[in-house]
């Protein structure tokens, strides 16, 4: 990589001094069972999301549509739920109107995602009940930020989670060539 050209990582996620910079305190670790559901059609942002979720302390679980999304948020019961607006078949919209409308999921944080800013995007979001709005790429300092606003914080932090390496298990319909 040359200095000039910026890796995927700072593509995605920001990069720069953003990224580098260090939080004045300690992040807390979440408790083991803490569990973050990502909905996005993009394995890059699902695997970049899920390792960074992990170095957190967090178990990332993933649907690459939102059909699969919702099936395993019902299951599975997530703290936390990252949901891209646009998705193959059932886009994020009509998936956050029914979470809310499941018992199980509808108090659960839902931060819609989307790489494409638009004020009516974060509209509909918070007026379909949304919790927060990310614009991808966000630095991993406004990820974890977001998290502990909406989750709070949890115990002391571990040196280092065992698994944070681990790939996060994805569920779903894979995106064809042209969405990926």
């Amino acid at each position: 990589m040359t200095p000039d050209k910026p890796s995927l990582f700072q593509r995605f996620f920001g990069g720069g001094a953003t990224v580098l910079d260090r939080r004045k305190e300690a992040r807390t670790a979440p408790p083991p069972d803490s569990k973050i559901l990502i909905i996005d059609d993009s394995r890059t942002i699902v695997a970049v999301l899920g390792k960074m979720l992990r170095q957190g302390g967090y178990q990332a679980i993933s649907a690459l549509d939102a059909e699969s999304g919702i099936a395993l948020a019902l299951r599975e019961n997530p703290r936390l739920i990252f949901l891209d607006i646009v998705l193959p078949g059932m886009n994020g919209f009509a998936a956050l109107r029914v979470l809310r409308r499941e018992p199980i999921t509808q108090r659960t944080p839902i931060i819609m995602m989307s790489g494409n800013m638009q004020a009516t995007e974060q509209f509909y979001a918070q007026k379909h009940g949304a919790d927060d709005f990310l614009k991808k790429p966000f630095p991993r300092a406004e990820l974890f930020h977001r998290i502990e606003r909406l989750l709070g914080p949890g115990p002391e932090r571990p040196a280092e989670p065992a698994d944070a390496n681990q790939p996060t298990q994805i569920v779903g319909t894979p995106p064809s060539p042209e969405q990926a």
